[in-house]
């Protein structure tokens, strides 16, 4: 698929930068935002720069605010004719309502004057010109900033409107570090159309969410509301977008457990919450006892399946084969009395080894009385 070859190639221009790659991939497939914090000359803007080389026949917007900057800047000038004649018309032809995508450096200097328009761009895709609602092609815009907003400097909303936050750090690696100083190799991206990437993203609509995964967010909104963490319902329901256009990256039209690793970039609300989130993220992604249950519960159904069905037909051999279908019940009956054994304090594994049980005599019973 062309879109791993454009992650390949992005991987191989930026040193040390898949994590933000996949990120700005996912937020382009899913149509979301992303908000890029680190220090100058990690990247940000050379990396955010690309979607608009990706993809051809859409319009790039770049621009650095300053606490001085006027809407003039990102929404363009006003029209001196219509002005007039009492219209306030902005001309927004090259301007950020325009664009397909967009790079905002230092967006938190965003001041009073740009916000309201800005925060309604970026949330509804609409631009008020002269009064009049005018719908943008904007699709994915990308914030950079030094540093995150403090309490009280009335940002809070802005802060918001981007679902996926990063920190991007400085090349950590010395090896990867002395590469990317010798590197003088030019890395030819493959780009898409705009037509493409809009049945792109209309594909990823369609990747199916298994009803465990919608159970493991509810999971995750009862531990994180255990710390006191409390990320909207709109929220939650935004994420879906970011697990299905990951999901489709890797090629599956089926969200897993994997993709959810994501959502520890998209649940926190404030700095202080961060790393708590990741935290419970990495626990409930990794939880080897779930993941081992979700393996063997339905194995074990598709044993007892066979055996009814074996039973009900009376074929040649069946004996045999009930004899053999008890044996594999067994197996899986001994993996789940191992990991108990392991993790003795989860009563899920206690369940499940009960009701294994009972269930494996009965098999049992059914074969000798066969």
């Amino acid at each position: 698929m062309r879109l791993q070859k454009i992650k390949q190639a992005l991987n191989s221009k930026f040193y040390d930068r898949e994590t933000e790659i996949e990120a700005l991939m996912t937020a382009l497939l899913s149509r979301q935002h992303i908000l890029f914090i680190g220090p100058a000359g990690t990247g940000k803007s050379a990396l955010s720069s690309m979607l608009g080389e990706i993809v051809e026949g859409t319009y790039y917007f770049q621009h650095l605010l300053t606490p001085f900057s006027t809407p003039e800047e990102l929404f363009g000038v006003l029209s001196l004719k219509d002005l007039e004649q009492g219209i306030y018309k902005r001309n927004t032809e090259g301007m950020l309502p325009e664009a397909h995508f967009s790079f905002i450096d230092e967006i938190f200097k965003a001041n009073s004057a740009i916000l309201n328009s800005l925060l309604t761009l970026i949330n509804e895709r609409v631009y008020y010109n002269n009064g009049i609602p005018i719908p943008t092609p904007l699709m994915t815009l990308v914030g950079s900033s030094n540093e995150y907003i403090e309490e009280g400097e009335g940002l809070e909303a802005l802060f918001d409107r981007f679902l996926l936050r990063y920190e991007v750090e400085y090349i950590r690696q010395e090896d990867v570090f002395i590469s990317m100083l010798k590197d003088d190799k030019e890395v030819i991206v493959p780009k898409l159309t705009l037509s493409e990437l809009l049945q792109h993203q209309e594909r990823v609509k369609s990747v199916q969410i298994p009803d465990i995964i919608f159970k493991t967010l509810a999971k995750i909104r009862s531990k994180l509301r255990d710390e006191g963490i409390r990320p909207s319902d709109r929220r939650f329901k935004q994420t879906l977008s970011l697990l299905r256009a990951k999901a489709y990256l890797d090629g599956r039209f089926e969200v897993n457990r994997t993709d959810l690793a994501i959502l520890e970039h998209a649940l926190w609300e404030s700095i202080d919450q961060k790393e708590k989130t990741k935290e419970i993220l990495y626990e409930i992604v990794h939880d080897t006892v779930e993941t081992f249950i979700n393996r063997v519960v339905p194995e074990f159904e598709v044993i007892v399946l066979h055996a009814q069905s074996t039973l009900s037909n009376r074929t040649p051999g069946a004996r045999a084969r009930l004899s053999e279908l008890l044996m594999q019940g067994k197996t899986l009956f001994m993996e789940v009395q191992e990991m108990n054994k392991q993790m003795p304090n989860r009563q899920e594994l206690v369940s499940l080894k009960n009701e294994m049980h009972q269930r494996l005599l009965k098999m049992t019973s059914e074969v000798i009385g066969f």
